[in-house]
């Protein structure tokens, strides 16, 4: 391939002759010729690029929500390590998205990174099924499951190994999910009409296959671990991975490239250091002193299809990184003149778009103790269903980590409801267009997370006492209610985010929008290994029995749910406050007399 990205294609006047009705300006195939509308892109491509994120899907839910069992009964690690080690792995694969779009923006390009990416996941795939199958990377089991230190603890290598292995895998999720999206949408001009239409279906259907493969992960994967084993399950995603790279590589002739633009994390560091560096400056009365786009075009800068937009008054201290230095050069020539010279300055736009992302962090922080509740479900509320009555009928046993399947149907079912329901409802009540704005939607979600707490707490109190009384063992279908509501949160609180950094997001950094919003999900798995460790350091101080046992009827799981419960609620009552303040950037550019271009479905790249 000529340039993966086609970034350095040179667009003369030659290729401008080239460019009809049938080729694209902005587009290029592999080769690094302009593509082709007919012989590239479209639905044939988009289909490739999504079975990988279908595999994606199937491979780190797969993993995470039934890893938790795996830790404690065959590798005898206790409930909270457990459980830490699973939010640590999960928040690392979100996390990791970052990283992943970083380097697709500023040195891969999509393709490449999803490539590279995709096979560093089925490495570590590779490792995982095999540290599961040899016997020498696992402790042997327990030879007396009710004596004293009956169970021999695992040694440093074999952890190594199971650790290599999980965030080898964590690098790959986060690499590829960082550009599978946004690959996907570049196979679609959205200059075209009939284009730009399949590429809102586009993002439909990566749902749907975000879904199918979370729905496959939670019950036939699920399945095939626990009755199977582990390596078959885990070698059964190595399988799929790899299938799906080749077919992801046998579109290449007819994928389209777009060129390379940078990371906006490089504009904000750059904003943030030429303030620093500026503080002491004071800023000039007259805002039109500062550096701008119209000044850089002037200087014959390229400003990359920027802009103009107008100041704001809040985060004044960043403008500070627009303000012109001069510096005074003395000629040698002796004619005693001094020439003016303009250091390096970023553009007034470009620190506005920072001010932007300086706004949304308030709302980016009061969204992360959600996922901290969702972390639950693949922790806490697995070991419930361990200790409870899993049969169905006199012959069929649900695995533990299957129960998920019912958070995965609250998705799907709660998502067609709001749109039939939830909407026109809302629009009649608020005269919106959209039903609920989007920070509506995620405090809808953020309730619904308390409720799913209490929910949790009221069940395990009653499994418990049930269990300690000697009565029956509770039926699984007991945490049917926090699985649901949870799945229903998921559902407000994820299309809700996605939708307010999508549309909030300044436009040049729309790929780092899907990053800064992933990062919510990854720090609120790594807030729950914080709040677990916290709370089995303070419980088990003074000799005093702990809240989080491996044997739950000795512990006080209830109370962590409560805790969790009033830890959600003080974060919904700081969500409303920040979003009561919040003023969205459609009518602050309406105020300044600037017409906002229509959001559509081509922002989520």
């Amino acid at each position: 391939m000529a340039d993966h990205d086609a970034s350095s294609v040179p667009q003369t006047a030659a290729e401008g002759k080239l460019t009809t009705t049938t080729t694209m300006m902005d587009a290029w195939d592999y080769k690094g010729r302009p593509a082709v509308r007919g012989s590239s892109g479209g639905w044939s491509s988009a289909a490739m690029i999504l079975v990988v994120e279908l595999n994606e899907r199937l491979t780190t839910l797969g993993v995470g929500v039934n890893l938790v069992t795996y830790l404690m009964d065959t590798m005898h690690l206790g409930g909270a390590a457990s459980a830490n080690a699973v939010t640590n792995f999960l928040g690392a694969s979100f996390m990791l998205c970052l990283l992943g779009g970083f380097v697709a923006d500023t040195y891969l390009g999509r393709y490449l990174t999803i490539a590279i990416f995709t096979a560093v996941q089925a490495v570590g795939m590779c490792v995982l099924t095999v540290s599961t199958a040899a016997p020498g990377l696992r402790p042997p089991a327990c030879a007396d499951p009710t004596g004293p230190n009956h169970c021999v603890e695992p040694s440093g290598t074999q952890l190594g190994v199971l650790y290599l292995a999980l965030y080898l895998t964590a690098l790959g999720t986060g690499g590829l999910k960082s550009s599978v999206s946004g690959f996907g949408s570049d196979q679609f001009d959205e200059s075209d009409g009939g284009e730009r239409r399949s590429m809102a279906r586009f993002f439909s259907w990566f749902f749907f296959f975000i879904s199918i493969g979370s729905l496959l992960a939670v019950t036939v994967l699920v399945y095939v671990q626990d009755h199977l084993g582990r390596r078959w399950g885990y070698g059964a995603c190595v399988v799929a991975i790899l299938v799906g790279l080749l077919l992801f590589l046998a579109g290449t002739p007819r994928y389209r490239f777009k060129k390379l633009v940078g990371s906006p994390l490089t504009q904000i560091a750059a904003v943030t250091a030429a303030a620093w560096r500026k503080r002491a400056m004071p800023l000039p009365s007259d805002p039109a002193m500062l550096y701008d786009v119209d000044d850089a075009v002037a200087a014959g800068e390229d400003v990359k299809g920027k802009h103009k937009m107008p100041r704001t008054k809040q985060c004044r201290f960043l403008e500070k990184a627009a303000i012109v230095e001069l510096e005074v050069e003395v000629q040698g020539s002796g004619n005693g003149k001094g020439k003016g010279k303009k250091w390096a300055a970023c553009t007034l736009t470009d620190v506005e778009e920072v001010k932007q992302v300086v706004r949304m962090l308030p709302t980016w922080a009061t969204t992360i103790p959600f996922w901290t509740v969702y972390a639950q479900m693949t922790t806490f509320s697995v070991s419930q269903a361990q200790a409870m009555d899993r049969r169905l009928g006199s012959s069929f046993e649900i695995p533990a980590g299957s129960l998920t399947v019912f958070f995965v149907g609250s998705i799907l079912l709660t998502v067609p409801v709001y749109d039939r329901l939830v909407v026109p409802l809302a629009r009649r009540l608020t005269a919106n267009p959209q039903g609920l704005s989007p920070l509506q939607r995620i405090s809808v979600g953020l309730l619904l997370s308390v409720l799913a707490m209490v929910a949790a707490a009221l069940t395990e109190r009653a499994r418990r006492s049930a269990s300690l009384a000697g009565g029956a063992t509770p039926s699984v279908f007991l945490l049917v209610p926090q699985f649901f509501l949870v799945g229903a949160g998921e559902a407000f609180t994820y299309v809700g985010q996605l939708d307010f950094f999508l549309r909030e997001c300044p436009r040049g950094m729309k790929t780092m929008s899907t990053g800064l919003f992933l990062s919510t999900l990854s720090l609120g798995f790594f807030f729950s290994t914080a709040i677990v460790s916290a709370v089995h350091a303070v419980t088990t101080s003074g000799g005093r029995r702990p809240w989080l046992t491996d044997d739950l009827d000795q512990g006080s799981l209830h109370k962590f749910y409560w805790l969790l419960a009033a830890i959600s609620a003080v974060d919904l009552l700081a969500f409303v406050a920040v979003a009561r303040g919040y003023v969205y950037k459609e009518k602050r550019l309406a105020e300044a007399g600037i017409q906002l271009v229509a959001h559509d479905a081509s922002a989520s790249a």
